[in-house]
């Protein structure tokens, strides 16, 4: 679309009138986030400004506001024209005195916050509280009415707001995206997005680019190009780019106002025409390209510097204002030229014309309660695991071969049946790989791209698809937070090496829901977000060295206990019950790791439903110490750490009687963390009682060792606890070699207890030396045949 010019009057959006009240509407906006940068009192200007009205440290970010305002104040004139339901998405990263400004306007804001009232004492503390010790920061945080997306990390706000749009088929998320942000490869991938939108059952994401020119001190490509490869690009990605440019104010609000007008129509003639019941294909949707100058509306010049439509605008445009009175001259003019004295009346309210021009109630766009999801959240409906269970009896414990995860894509068909409108799988092309390809059963993959005959062989695509598969890591975790935040429920996959794509998003998702959990109480609790972690350290036969990384999990413990969780089922079994119990919860990460292959099952369905709810216990059938102290402890947490201890524990019943052992499965890893730490933790009691105070403890982990002894550290016997775990040593290797090479093979786990069981010292000779034999033969074998020896491979428990 070619950039068209104004209008005449005869065909603007806007009257007179109308130009008049959302003009001053924005400047009152723009008053707003200036007096939360610099003002700690005289919020009305009603004397003259003096030092001492100024904050001591100016913090915040000036430059990117003036454009969220002026979208937000737009986009009121249409919710409250055509009765629309909307949501707003910041997503320059600082630009919360952008959407401050027009929630505290609306009256949310003092909803929630009852001391930021609307008057001048009020707007005083809402001041204050900017960027002030023990209040809020400059993103648009969890304590920010109306927002689901921060923005303090760069390039989520569009995978978030098509996650939002997801099945909410009347909802429109418009996204501010920032040209800084633009630049990120998330935000990249992001624009994609539209090829998984169904018009006829999903929302509409309106992105809006706000092409600003600069970052914090350097020019941003995407407005340094020309205005046709911008065009082209937009309109490679598969949207139809409607063009807002320019600095004069009047003129500005006229082109927005016509645009929106436009955009609305494109919107409804989309929606119109794919629930029509004909065929529905994938449209071109609109989006906006609005460019403006950085800080616009803020001071042009200053030291013969320029200001406005300058990266010198993107954060405190200058500062020593208590002490330079030349500096408080330029704020005070500054300020005054937004004429508060015509927005405010005497008790310090927005005036009522102009309090007039917003939605009311949920359909503020600052009380939507999509923004606050956990109020639209209902309880999901979930099977019976029981009728998912792997067949165990007792004698066959440890005899019967499974994989893991084939009983939970189970599980997770039937979760989608029942749950048809508010749950959804997210994974990179992995769902087949990590056997939960039963999903496709009930629903198949979104896709709204072409489609080809062949796609018919297997494909399992569809346009009404509601698994979620594209190779962005990010875009997939933007889309299920959006979904999750918004009400709905999500459950996401991927191999464990590759989570890291999506630590920062993790960092972030955790610290949101920690402070909505913890210090923001109108916050409706959300359902948890769900991450499997497959295709697992020790089976990467094929792949290698590259696919060898268990490190998610120790990025997890370092987050607030409050909503962090970790699980290593063993088994199948214990797999369902976990991922129920997930599924069930809220506000809370819950991170399962289990491996696609087929291992050995330990547990019964009832046992399992035991044993995770404990999370931590001793298993009878391995142990031989009833009613006795324990020599030695063989602990193990996770599948294929397991299946090796209890490999050691066969060779040690077998070739030494006599010892008494004790052994201790960990399906919660936060149980091995001291109470005090972890609302999942151990009491010492109940660490003591399991682990004893004095006697070795040889621990086999599945992720990197340390992690063990950086949770434990504090209980009584840490000094006896040794830990085996995966120690970045491997590569194309059989099963037991790579165990071996990391050392949490049986073969090692046997050595490790003969050099930690005193009485044993001295007798065990002819044992150790087994053992050392047997691990040099098998990595002999592996490295002749490829393979691992039959009596390894087809190994079950022997008793």
């Amino acid at each position: 679309m070619s950039k068209q010019p104004l209008a005449g009057a005869e065909h603007n959006a806007l009257s007179g009138e109308e130009l008049r009240l959302i003009d001053a509407w924005w400047r009152a906006c723009n008053y707003l986030s200036v007096g939360m940068i610099y003002l700690l009192d005289n919020p009305l200007l009603r004397e003259p400004l003096k030092a001492e009205h100024i904050k001591y440290r100016l913090l915040g970010h000036w430059g990117a506001s003036p454009a969220l305002s002026f979208v937000w104040a737009h986009l009121n004139r249409v919710i409250k024209r055509d009765d629309l339901d909307v949501i707003f998405m910041a997503g320059p990263g600082h630009g919360a005195p952008g959407v401050l400004g027009p929630a505290y306007l609306e009256g949310t804001y003092s909803e929630v916050y009852p001391d930021k009232s609307e008057d001048a004492e009020g707007l005083q503390k809402f001041f204050k509280q900017f960027s002030f010790p023990g209040h809020i920061g400059s993103h648009v945080t969890p304590e920010t009415p109306g927002s689901i997306h921060e923005g303090g990390e760069l390039g989520y706000s569009l995978s978030h707001a098509y996650g939002a749009a997801l099945d909410n088929p009347d909802l429109i998320v418009a996204c501010v995206v920032g040209d800084g942000e633009s630049e990120t490869g998330p935000l990249a991938t992001a624009w994609h997005s539209n090829k998984f939108i169904n018009p006829a059952r999903d929302g509409t994401v309106l992105p809006i680019l706000n092409l600003n020119g600069y970052k914090i001190a350097n020019p941003t490509i995407l407005s340094r190009i020309s205005h046709e490869e911008l065009e082209a690009l937009f309109v490679g990605y598969g949207y139809r780019p409607h063009f807002v440019e320019g600095s004069d104010h009047a003129e500005m609000h006229e082109k927005m106002a016509r645009t929106l007008d436009e955009v609305i129509a494109e919107i409804r003639a989309i929606h119109e025409k794919a629930r029509s019941g004909g065929n529905i294909e994938r449209p071109r949707w609109p989006m906006i390209v609005l460019r403006t100058p950085k800080g616009w509306s803020g001071p042009k010049e200053i030291n013969g510097h320029k200001v406005e439509g300058s990266w010198r605008s993107h954060q405190v445009p200058f500062a020593d204002v208590r002490g330079n009175p030349a500096n408080l001259d330029v704020l005070e003019h500054w300020m005054r030229g937004y004429k508060p004295e015509e927005l405010f009346d005497a008790n310090g309210r927005l005036v009522g014309e102009l309090k007039a021009l917003a939605p009311v109630g949920s359909r503020r766009m600052s009380a939507n309660p999509h923004a606050n999801g956990g109020t639209l959240r209902r309880e999901p409906k979930l099977p019976d695991i029981r009728a998912y269970a792997v067949n165990v009896v007792d004698a066959d414990a440890g005899k019967v071969l499974h994989e893991n995860t084939r009983p939970l894509g189970d599980y997770l068909r039937d979760t989608m049946r029942e749950n048809m409108h508010t749950f959804r799988v997210f994974g990179p092309d992995e769902t087949a790989s990590n056997r939960l390809q039963a999903i496709y059963e009930v629903s198949k993959k979104a896709w709204m791209a072409d489609m080809l005959p062949e796609d018919d062989d297997g494909g399992e695509l569809s346009r009404d698809g509601r698994v979620m598969e594209m190779l962005s890591e990010h875009t997939l975790m933007g889309w299920l937070e959006g979904y999750l935040l918004s009400g709905r429920h999500g459950f996401f996959h991927t191999y464990e090496a590759f989570a890291h794509v999506i630590d920062s998003m993790f960092n972030q998702h955790a610290k949101w829901l920690d402070i909505c959990k913890n210090h923001v109480p109108w916050r409706a609790s959300v359902s948890s977000q769900n991450i499997l972690l497959s295709s697992t350290v020790w089976r990467q036969d094929h792949n290698g060295f590259s696919h060898q990384d268990p490190g998610f999990i120790d990025l997890v413990t370092n987050k607030s206990p409050s909503v962090t969780r970790v699980y290593l089922p063993p088994d199948a079994n214990t797999l369902l019950v976990v991922a129920d119990q997930c599924l069930r919860s809220t506000d809370c990460i819950n991170v399962i790791v289990a491996d696609k292959q087929k291992h050995l099952q330990f547990t019964t369905i009832d046992e399992a439903i035991v044993h995770c709810a404990k999370g931590i216990g001793v298993w009878t059938r391995a142990s031989t110490d009833e009613n006795e102290d324990p020599d030695v402890v063989l602990a193990s947490c996770g599948d294929v750490a397991t299946q090796e201890a209890l490999a050691a524990a066969a060779i040690l019943r077998e070739r030494l009687p006599e010892l008494k052992l004790r052994f201790v499965n960990v399906v919660d890893l936060f149980r091995m963390q001291p109470a005090s730490e972890h609302p999942h933790g151990s009491t010492e009691r109940e660490f003591d009682s399991l682990f004893t105070v004095d006697k070795p403890v040889i621990f086999n982990f599945h992720g990197y060792p340390w992690l063990i002894h950086k949770l434990a550290y504090r209980f009584r016997n840490h000094e006896h606890l040794h830990v085996r775990g995966y120690k970045e040593k491997g590569n194309i290797n059989t099963p037991l070699e790579l165990a071996i090479l990391n050392q949490v093979d049986r073969f090692n786990l046997v050595i490790d207890v003969l050099d930690r069981v005193p009485r044993l010292q001295g007798r065990t000779a002819h044992l150790r030396e087994d053992m050392r034999n047997a691990i040099i033969s098998n990595l002999e074998y592996a490295h002749t045949h490829g393979t691992d020896r039959a009596e390894i491979a087809d190994w079950v428990w022997p008793y």
